[in-house]
């Protein structure tokens, strides 16, 4: 990681060192993939692992739903690390081999429940469109509350800034790891709203 090297302990001033013992000494036991190049900005890494300590370890959005988002987001910003990390926390929630296949080909997965496909369209219309349609915001409300559908769009945002973050300091994946192919990018007018990627037809 060239652009924002690993700090080695004698180069971490006071802030630094306090904010990377507040990670390691959190629920994630460790300093991961994108808080290695935050930590060139202590303040702003201390901001983000509170956000993401909430968001990954304290929401009420059940595990898979949680997941789900994620990978929905990794797979939108081909963020190879991001991918890495929370595929297999995706298995493990329950997320099916094929769905989570489909979503690396940037399908949608054909096996979804109700619950699941209902947060799937509205991550995708979220990241795709920048907004969520009425019917999707509907159709997800019938199955969460408003309190977890915050945290829903939470979770995308969130995970939205740590694959910038990941892709701009090129955090790389560990030797042998399948990368994610490159997403086609549709140009489209300006005003005009961007295609749905993978969403139901009406």
């Amino acid at each position: 990681m060239a652009r924002f090297p690993e700090l080695r302990d004698e180069e971490l001033d006071d802030e630094q060192r306090r904010v990377a013992a507040t990670i390691m000494g959190g629920p994630r036991g460790g300093l991961p993939g994108p808080f290695v190049p935050l930590l060139h900005n202590p303040m702003l890494a201390d901001r983000v692992q509170s956000l993401g300590a909430y968001l990954r370890f304290e929401c009420s959005l059940p595990e898979d739903l949680k997941e789900l988002a994620i990978i929905v987001t990794a797979r939108h910003w081909t963020a190879q690390f991001e991918w890495y990390a929370h595929r297999r926390f995706a298995l493990e929630a329950g997320i099916s081999n094929e769905s989570v296949a489909a979503i690396a080909e940037d399908r949608r997965p054909d096996d979804l429940s109700p619950v699941r496909a209902a947060v799937y369209d509205f991550c995708i219309e979220l990241h795709e469109e920048g907004r969520v349609s009425a019917p999707t915001f509907q159709r997800a409300l019938d199955h969460l509350d408003r309190r977890r559908l915050m945290e829903l769009i939470g979770l995308c945002g969130y995970y939205t800034l740590i694959a910038m973050v990941l892709n701009v300091a090129e955090v790389p994946i560990p030797d042998g790891e399948p990368p994610l192919g490159r997403r086609p990018r549709t140009a489209v007018a300006p005003g005009r709203p961007l295609p749905r990627r993978g969403a139901p037809q009406a």
